[in-house]
């Protein structure tokens, strides 16, 4: 056996089987590694855009947070507002009843003294006319009756 015709038989046979691979199946391989590459790039910019979009939500969150924060803080600035405005108003008009009443009882003690005042002339206008009855039974002279009644008048005036 030769030497050379054996390397020259290797190398055919190489050449050969490295045609072989090429043609049937460096294609499906480099056909793998493409697809591969081609979904590893696709998930690194879906990654990259997921980040973007976290980010932009995050962003969006906050800012709705703000807001929230800021519509609550208007909520309960016009609930005190309000609170007060009820308040004020309710004090008014309890102010006005009890003015209202006051001046109700006012009349009323008023109309109750006048009252009092006239039954109490009408009792001194009764004791007067029976103290006159029993000056007039002792028959006093006419000067006294004169003068008791006239004091009598003076004690009520």
């Amino acid at each position: 056996m030769n030497i050379n015709a054996t390397i020259f038989g290797q190398t055919i046979a190489f050449i050969i089987f490295v045609g072989f691979c090429m043609k049937y199946v460096w294609p499906p391989l480099m056909a793998a590694i493409q697809q591969r590459q081609n979904e590893i790039a696709n998930a690194i910019s879906s990654a990259d855009r997921a980040k973007k979009d976290l980010e932009l939500s995050r962003v969006n969150a906050i800012s709705q947070i703000e807001r929230a924060k800021n519509n609550a803080q208007a909520i309960l600035e016009e609930a005190y507002k309000t609170r007060t405005q009820i308040l004020d108003e309710a004090k008014n008009t309890a102010m006005k009843e009890r003015d209202g009443i006051l001046t109700q009882a006012q009349a009323a003690l008023h109309t109750e003294r006048q009252r009092m005042h006239e039954d109490l002339r009408q009792q001194v206008a009764t004791l007067i006319m029976e103290g006159v009855k029993k000056i007039i039974e002792h028959s006093l002279h006419e000067e006294d009756h004169i003068d008791i009644i006239n004091k009598i008048i003076d004690e009520l005036s």
